[in-house]
């Protein structure tokens, strides 16, 4: 596998799959940064053929090759048995000095060191520039002494411009077993031209028209613009010596087909991305159970007892926590850690390393064979966000456990307590947001989230018990739908209450003090709007008809968001400041959280 992470470099990836025979076309290469072109502006993964990752953000392309890194290392231990090497290629990645300066290359390369990737092999172009000019007034580490200290294998010194050098230094990490290899490459950015190499005006700037003449001349090139010569596609070529590897893996693939028949299908099956036949009725069974069992616990604990039941049916569920698995509850007794030595496990300590935990999720979904999940408090979402974000983007099936959800944490303070997050994961295209109310919702949100095959899904937990809500447990078809009346009205419709997770008790309490006055209360139960809004108009007018107006949404998040479902004219009992440091009921209590905040929120809008 290969990654360009200074994805600002989108145009040498282009060439290079162009010359080497990838359906990348001269007129594809002209449309660079068009609308709807194979060439957009940074690599972006299912647009251009032989692009495995989306990169663009500095370091992130780095993290996702440890990613992949780590998928193959356990592919491999899992599926290659002797005479049957079924899983064997490296992970190349090409790095600048940008991306080194980021914090995701400490995160993820420190634990990359750990993990003893020897299959890994990263490419420093050290030309010593970025965008505002020469690094040495903000980049002066020892970069192969700080990779040393990871544990890593470092090349030094390559001249990047000389290829018997970089060849010499490739067979160097190609022939490092159990370290992963940095190749430092010093560089001279803009080679050949004249009057800008060596600088920063001809980092993210064209040369103009003028300089192209004269690196042209300086270079030696009499070709036309776009103009290939015929030699030089010969010499790149490369579809015929991959044809030849392919089959020769085939061949590899059919033998192993008639020594391991099992291992293969289970092989073909992870990497198809498909589901164990036992999976949706052993899900099922335990979806039941949970409707029997009618037990109130926190849905954090619920989320865990949902990964011990189903973890044994998916063999790829790859688990991992941002060093919060007593908190997050990630663990569970299957659970094996994967390391440099143990290479079957299922379960990655990433450390208190949140951005790099959730960017090598991403590389370990590209990879294939396997479904991430990995840990974190909600507020430290914000730490991975971006990689959160670029797995929706790339419609990649990760899954993110994000447990003390809100201000009813308590003690720990406005530090810890999340009040923006929701908001920001819910304003995120393509990343579904659940956060269920007890373990019934629970367990259908990780069974949504597992068979979810174009996009992530985030899971948002409580640290406080919940009680157990009949309703969930009368309408399970109804809760995979993202919404659902949980509360029936009794009479007329006057009024909807619209409520997620801890905040579900809190509504039907209320709706039963105005029932009990006269009111016709519905409470609708809203764990993924996401999913919702996937339902057809007739379903979700059923849940949330539109002539009723009168609306109060109840969460203990931003406020802000929920003006969507209620309109101008409706209430939501919500957050709109920072928490406080304090038990959970006493902030529950003081920020509105109550009973009597709730009926008067619900009397306001029908009266007014």
């Amino acid at each position: 596998r290969f990654v360009l992470s200074n994805g600002h470099g989108s145009m040498l990836i282009y060439s290079l799959l162009h010359l080497t025979g990838y359906d990348l076309s001269i007129d594809d290469i002209k449309d660079f940064r068009q609308l709807h072109s194979k060439t957009p502006g940074h690599p972006e993964y299912g647009y251009t053929p032989g692009v495995e990752t989306t990169t663009g953000p500095l370091g992130q392309g780095l993290a996702n090759a440890v990613g992949l890194a780590v998928a193959e290392k356990l592919m491999a231990a899992r599926f290659n048995k002797s005479g049957h090497q079924v899983v064997d290629h490296r992970t190349w990645c090409f790095v600048g000095d940008g991306c080194l300066m980021e914090g995701i290359s400490h995160e993820a390369c420190s634990l990359a060191g750990t993990l003893g990737l020897g299959k890994l092999t990263v490419v420093y172009d050290d030309n010593g520039i970025s965008i505002d000019g020469e690094i040495d007034g903000w980049f002066t580490d020892d970069t192969p002494a700080r990779f040393e200290a990871y544990g890593w294998h470092v090349v030094r010194n390559v001249d990047g411009h000389d290829p018997k050098a970089i060849a010499s230094a490739f067979d160097a990490a190609i022939g490092e077993g159990s370290r992963p290899t940095l190749v430092c490459c010093k560089t001279i950015i803009g080679k050949g031209s004249p009057n800008k190499q060596g600088s920063e005006s001809c980092h993210g700037s064209p040369l103009g028209e003028d300089e192209i003449l004269l690196t042209r001349a300086a270079l030696d090139w009499h070709s036309a613009p776009f103009v290939v010569p015929d030699d030089v596609y010969a010499h790149w070529d490369a579809r015929s010596s991959g044809s030849a590897s392919e089959a020769a893996w085939q061949s590899t693939f059919a033998a192993y087909q008639v020594d391991c028949p099992e291992l293969a299908a289970e092989f073909e099956r992870r990497m198809a991305g498909d589901l164990p036949e036992a999976f949706l009725s052993g899900v099922d069974d335990f979806i039941a159970q949970c409707v029997a069992n009618e037990s109130d616990v926190a849905s954090r604990k619920a989320s865990q007892q949902a990964i011990a039941t189903i973890a044994p049916m998916l063999p790829e569920l790859l688990g991992g926590s941002a060093d919060l698995a007593g908190s997050n509850l990630t663990l569970w007794p299957g659970a094996q850690a994967a390391s440099a030595s143990d290479t079957e496990g299922n379960y990655i300590f990433y450390g208190v390393r949140e951005f790099a935990m959730a960017a090598m999720m991403n590389g370990i979904a590209l990879h294939g064979g396997f479904i991430p999940y990995g840990g974190t408090f909600l507020i430290f979402m914000e730490y991975a966000r971006n990689a959160v974000r670029m797995a929706a983007l790339m419609k990649q099936r990760a899954i993110y456990v994000f447990t003390h959800d809100s201000v009813g944490l308590g003690e720990d303070g406005p530090t810890h307590q999340p009040v923006e997050q929701l908001t920001a994961m819910r304003s995120t295209p393509n990343l579904d947001t659940w956060r269920p109310c007890d373990a019934v919702e629970s367990a259908i949100a990780w069974k949504q989230a597992i068979m979810r095959v174009d996009g992530p899904s985030a899971l948002v937990f409580s640290r406080q018990t919940l009680p157990h809500q009949v309703g969930a447990a009368e309408r399970v078809s109804d809760v995979a739908r993202g919404a659902y009346v949980l509360r029936e009205e009794q009479g007329e419709l006057e009024a909807i209450i619209i409520a997620t997770g801890s905040e579900i008790s809190l509504a039907t309490e209320a709706a039963d003090k105005l029932a009990a006055a006269g009111r016709g209360i519905r409470v609708v139960s809203m764990p993924c709007a996401e999913v919702f809004e996937r339902q057809d108009v007739e379903y979700r007018e059923s849940v949330l008809p539109s002539h009723i107006l009168a609306r109060v949404a109840v969460e203990a998040s931003h406020q802000d968001w929920w003006y969507k479902y209620v309109g101008l004219d409706g209430r939501v009992v919500g957050m709109n400041s920072f928490g406080e440091s304090a038990p959970g009921p006493a902030l529950m209590r003081e920020f509105g959280f109550t009973i009597e905040n709730v009926v008067d929120a619900v009397e306001d809008v029908i009266y007014s």
